[in-house]
């Protein structure tokens, strides 16, 4: 055959997988096969290559002088950090211009809302509402896609037990139940009906995974458990993911039992992608390919990036790892062929979902961009979810809500007249936008009391430092009022990544102002804001009224206001124990008896206790208080034993008490008296949240099947073991109101 006709058949074949990956009939799976004959190694390894924009960083940055060229030469398959239709595009032209014509895919930390900025995770957690939180994560993909961004690196669905770690901020509490149900809403939100639709983004399921156990709460460090405590605590979030389809999942920094998360193919190729059957993509986080040489588990990045391709991380964030060693990785026959075209082809599929191959600027519409950015829904959205995020956890003689017959009220600290403090830490700092649509604390207070009353303002000190200059005029602020609101917290940036504290009271002379406050006999409500649970005994201890108000987003100010004055009856609930001080850390409410167990604080001597701590948190998980009563009664049993083909059904009637229509998150849970390995003194299994009218009943009922009655044995298989367990139905994990036992048998 001569050389002619050698390359007229080449080019009729190349003509032909083209016109199979324009051809929008026909299958993804073919199009990206078709696309992937196409591809030359080191096009396919662009693909694996991400890098960050070089106008905004989230992490340690690489600069490259000639990124537009490397683009232009198919060596980079996505760029995170980049957004707005303008930016988006212009990228977007260049990577077209590659020989293949492969377009970018845009990603960014869309952790909590784009420009309308939701509460905080942990905080809006607390709402335990799950429609609510998906719609909150729906709102942030319609705008965030508006603006170009296709991929969001949310949710964080990380447990977490030890807030002295700053990202407990991003995720959804201590509780795997819990955690689960919100993972899977947030999935739904952001992704919509389905991947491709302008009005979405895909979604990333991080940090896989244990993250959240880090040791000492110390961001990136180690983490170091059993399987099953693995597989029983901290994977059911991702695998609820899985199950909501999701399109990406992402590495987390630290080691697990000294295997870096980016390299462990027990994790990524076990569990991920055979035994769960995710069909989507991986990608590293912030330069963690690279960073496994500072673990110690390889030598050199021609190794990290070996290591970390053959466990199944499909995509390098920013380490360049990949680009400057997986061709010769292949060469050598280290890395083969078939690894690098799982990778491509998991990436290629997503971006083909997306319609980017038919239209690579469909999220780049400035007129939409423009609409979805002011429209006027979403900050209703938000200030619903914000309001549902605010925890009442003290409120002595009925101090809340608010008389609106107030004359004089003096609103008194470091907080209050804060703007971009309210959207806490993980926000988007969105190009040409600036603050003037946050609602801060003030303005919030400022409308909702007009002319009906005198507003009186006095800072009193800082966040930080021993300053108590200001003690004097907040004093005098507070003399003259009928009321004091006094704001104080952290700074939004002390919590979050790398934001990890070794002492999480509140900071300065805060508390010490709150004093000098009470001193003059004034009521006082305090708001804390903050991204964690604090410690805070002195305030916990005296003050009379305590909103926990997290940070919760550019309706800050109107939300704290309905709430402060009784428009809004707050019903949020903690997903996260606050402990009594440091000492207690890590304490979470589902954990293992002891062969001594401490029973209460009257006898601690010889059990499992501190001599000089209570056995209990300041505030528990699943507590927070309203401004009405709900009495539980009349539990029922459909029958007292099952089978394990069988159901229980459970009922219980609440009835609204008091005076103020409210509503009430009804919680579940079950211990398992006798098990082969030991079982938590209780475990989350269901809940419900409802609303009641004053004086109202409504009769509640759940479902106990084999599934709510396993957990993974020694041999981590999923079992129901025959015996008794208690049922706990309660408004908190202690505040248990009624108690009844039913048996499994055979």
């Amino acid at each position: 055959m001569n050389k002619a006709i050698l390359f007229l058949l080449v080019v009729t074949l190349n003509a032909g997988y083209l016109s199979n990956c324009n051809a929008q009939n026909k299958p993804i799976s073919q199009r990206v096969d078709s696309l992937m004959k196409l591809m030359t190694l080191e096009e396919k390894i662009g693909q694996l290559n991400q890098y960050n924009d070089d106008w905004l960083a989230t992490g340690p940055v690489t600069l490259d002088a000639n990124k537009k060229e490397q683009i232009q030469n198919g060596q980079v398959g996505s760029l995170l950090n980049c957004m707005g239709t303008a930016r988006t595009a212009a990228w977007q032209k260049i990577a077209l211009q590659s020989r293949l014509h492969i377009p970018l895919i845009f990603g960014q930390d869309v952790i909590h809302g784009f420009k309308t900025t939701f509460p905080i995770p942990l905080g809006e957690s607390c709402s335990w509402d799950l429609d609510a939180i998906e719609l909150s994560a729906r709102t942030a993909a319609v705008e965030s896609s508006a603006s170009g961004i296709h991929w969001t690196f949310a949710p964080m669905v990380d447990i977490a037990r030890d807030p002295r770690w700053g990202r407990v901020m991003e995720g959804s509490g201590e509780d795997p139940y819990l955690g689960s149900k919100i993972a899977y809403a947030r999935v739904k939100g952001f992704q919509g009906d389905k991947i491709g639709e302008t009005n979405s983004v895909i979604a990333c399921a991080k940090h896989y995974a244990a993250y959240g156990a880090a040791i000492g709460g110390r961001d990136y460090n180690s983490v170091d458990m059993s399987d099953r405590l693995l597989w029983e605590v901290y994977l059911p979030p991702f695998k609820a993911t899985v199950d909501a389809n999701i399109g990406s999942f992402m590495n987390s920094f630290n080691d697990i039992n000294g295997v870096p998360s980016t390299a462990n193919s027990y994790l990524l190729r076990d569990i991920l992608k055979d035994k769960w059957g995710f069909k989507g993509f991986v990608v590293s986080d912030w330069g963690s390919v690279g960073e496994m040489i500072n673990h110690g588990s390889v030598k050199n990045e021609y190794e990290a990036a070996e290591a970390a391709i053959n466990a199944g991380c499909d995509m390098d964030m920013e380490s360049r790892c990949y680009k400057n060693n997986l061709v010769q990785l292949v060469k050598d026959g280290k890395v083969s062929m078939s690894t690098i075209d799982d990778a491509v082809s998991r990436i290629l599929t997503k971006k083909f979902e997306l319609g980017l191959f038919d239209d690579p600027f469909r999220f780049c519409n400035r007129e939409r961009e423009e609409k979805e950015l002011n429209n006027p829904e979403h900050p209703k959205i938000a200030r619903d979810a914000a309001r549902k995020s605010i925890v009442l956890l003290k409120n002595e003689g009925n101090l809340l809500p608010l008389s609106k017959n107030l004359k004089t009220i003096a609103f008194i600290g470091p907080l209050v007249k804060a703007v971009k403090e309210n959207k806490g830490f993980w926000d988007v700092e969105v190009p040409g936008v600036d603050s003037g649509y946050i609602v801060s604390q003030w303005e919030g207070l400022e409308k909702k009391i007009g002319n009906h009353a005198k507003l009186l303002y006095a800072k009193g000190c800082n966040i930080e430092g021993t300053d108590r200059s200001g003690f004097a005029e907040a004093i005098n602020i507070a003399s003259q009022a009928d009321a004091v609101i006094l704001s104080i917290g952290e700074r939004r940036d002390m919590s979050g990544e790398a934001r990890s504290r070794s002492n999480i009271g509140i900071p300065g002379v805060q508390e010490e102002l709150l004093k000098e406050l009470l001193a003059t006999g004034k009521p006082v409500v305090v708001l804390i804001n903050a991204g964690r649970p604090l410690v805070f005994r002195y305030t916990s201890d005296n003050a009379p009224a305590i909103l926990y108000t997290w940070w919760l987003g550019s309706e800050a100010g109107d939300a704290i206001a309905d709430v402060l004055f009784g428009d809004y009856n707050p019903s949020a609930k903690l997903t996260m124990s606050f402990p009594l001080s440091t000492g207690q850390i890590p304490i979470y409410y589902s954990h293992f008896n002891t062969g001594r167990p401490a029973q209460n604080d009257d006898n601690r001597f010889y059990t499992s206790a501190y001599t000089d701590l209570s056995i209990y948190p300041k505030y528990e998980f699943g507590y927070g208080l309203s401004y009405t009563t709900f009495k539980y009664s009349d539990l029922k049993l459909s029958q007292n034993k099952m089978k394990k083909d069988e159901n229980i059904k459970v009922s219980v009637t609440i009835t609204n008490t008091g005076k103020y229509d409210g509503e009430e998150i009804v919680q579940l849970y079950l211990h398992d008296l006798v098990g082969s390995i030991t079982r938590p003194t209780e475990e989350l299994k269901d809940f419900r949240k409802l609303m009641l009218k004053a004086g109202e009943s409504r009769t509640v009922e759940f479902a106990i099947d084999k599934e709510k009655l396993s957990f993974f044995n020694k041999n981590l298989q999923w079992v129901a073991e025959p015996g008794e367990f208690d049922i706990m139905i309660g408004a908190s994990s202690r505040d248990i109101r009624l108690k009844d036992r039913f048996e499994l048998v055979d």
